[in-house]
């Protein structure tokens, strides 16, 4: 007969956690809001803690001013709830490609404490990693501890995800909501003639890839006449549920995984959460398999579709910051640019309006002072815009202004054309 599970309170699992020790925090909807409420509690106690984390959601008190003399944030993706944080100089950011972060936890940022929230475990003793597999399953498998926040509104998952009970130090009860973002409820006119612009590029029986945000919703949303497509993605939300349903999404043409949905984790609605709990269709994986280059490029027609704050006339990408401004992180943008670029027949694509909700053009002479380069313009292939495609590859450089010029908001071209005249003359 098995022992039976024994839970902790928040209070007696978060003493666990000594001064001096470094912290990974799950992310996005599995961010283990009751668990780091306590530890938040608990500051009097602790002091030189490091807390290193993707994607956080949420209420993070740990992320609000008064808390950053105990509690330092090192995040390697800046969401919303620390960008206040990390651009006051309270917390900071670590650039890193997505799939290169568990290679950081197991050499230069080793964990002491790993925070995770997980499904309740079955009658074997096994919980999952929910909805985030990525790279939390590395900090489980190498941190000197585990604390588990177990929420039975976390879905079950297929793939990587599985850790029984006994790898964990204390496990929490704790039934709370998870978080919760809608795309689809923001998806513009603009950005939906950004999707179709993309989705003309799309063959049926590709692979393909979708970025976070409205944009790649609005793809998603053209694609319903597409026949065969395969997804293997680091992340997805809740676009692609009709897609499955219709059998337009149905993984039959790819090479690798055939007949599985690859990810590593998702983040959207009750809606999808529902869907994947326990879908046997779907496998999330590690982090640093699903984002190889060497992997992705293994499918034919691999299309990754990802978007940006900015482009320069000679194709340099900024998707993470708005001058010093640090908005997201680099994430998994090149690893899957460059993983469809090496794929026969693969299509990396940069998605993007023409201008911004405040009317500024995203095609631009220069980037702004302190941007940050995420996919340089030795890897960009296509840029697409409501207006039309792009094509870069192999292209020089007026041959590329004049190009994206081309896909510029029209009341945009005029000045776009002087600049571009002034930065070349000397060439």
């Amino acid at each position: 007969m098995k022992p039976p599970i024994t839970y902790q309170t928040p209070e007696a699992a978060i003493s666990l956690v000594q001064s001096g020790q470094r912290l990974f925090v799950h992310g996005s909807a599995c961010t283990p809001l009751c668990l780091l409420r306590e530890l938040a509690r608990q500051e009097d106690r602790l002091s030189d803690i490091e807390l290193i984390s993707i994607t956080l959601q949420g209420d993070i008190d740990l992320a609000k001013r008064g808390f950053e003399d105990t509690f330092h944030i090192n995040s390697l993706f800046v969401s919303a709830p620390i960008r206040e944080a990390v651009r006051e100089g309270r917390a900071d950011f670590i650039p890193a490609f997505l799939s290169d972060i568990p290679d950081m936890m197991r050499s230069v940022l080793p964990v002491d404490v790993a925070l995770v929230q997980v499904s309740p475990p079955d009658v074997h003793g096994y919980c999952t990693l929910g909805l985030s597999v990525d790279v939390a399953f590395t900090a489980v498998n190498c941190a000197k501890k585990v604390i588990a926040q177990v929420n039975p509104l976390m879905p079950r998952t297929h793939g990587d995800g599985m850790v029984h009970v006994s790898a964990f130090e204390a496990m929490v009860w704790c039934e709370e909501a998870l978080p919760e973002v809608d795309y689809g409820l923001r998806v513009s006119e603009v950005e939906l003639k950004v999707g179709q612009q993309v989705a003309s590029l799309i063959d049926d029986g590709s692979t393909i890839q979708v970025g976070i945000g409205t944009i790649p919703d609005a793809v998603l949303k053209s694609l319903h006449g597409h026949k065969n497509l395969g997804m293997h993605t680091e992340m997805f939300s809740d676009g692609v549920v009709p897609l499955f349903e219709k059998d337009v999404i149905n993984n039959s043409m790819k090479k690798i995984h055939p007949r599985k949905l690859v990810t590593s984790f998702v983040f959207g609605t009750r809606k999808v959460y529902d869907y994947v709990n326990d879908n046997p269709a779907i496998s999330f994986l590690d982090i640093d398999y699903v984002n190889d280059p060497r992997v992705i490029s293994q499918n034919p027609k691999v299309i990754a579709i990802n978007s940006a704050i900015e482009v320069d006339l000679t194709g340099q990408i900024c998707a993470d910051s708005i001058g010093t401004y640090q908005y997201s992180g680099i994430g998994g943008q090149m690893d899957f640019m460059r993983g469809a670029a090496l794929s026969e027949g693969g299509k990396p694509i940069i998605a993007i309006t023409s201008r911004t909700n405040k009317g500024q053009s995203r095609i631009v002479p220069f980037l702004k002072e302190g941007a940050g380069v995420v996919t340089t313009r030795g890897h960009i292939h296509y840029v697409v815009t409501e207006y039309g495609v792009a094509f870069l590859y192999g292209k020089n450089l007026r041959q590329r202004a004049k190009a994206l010029i081309e896909i510029a908001h029209p009341d945009d071209r005029e000045w776009l054309t002087a600049a571009s005249e002034v930065r070349f003359r000397n060439f």
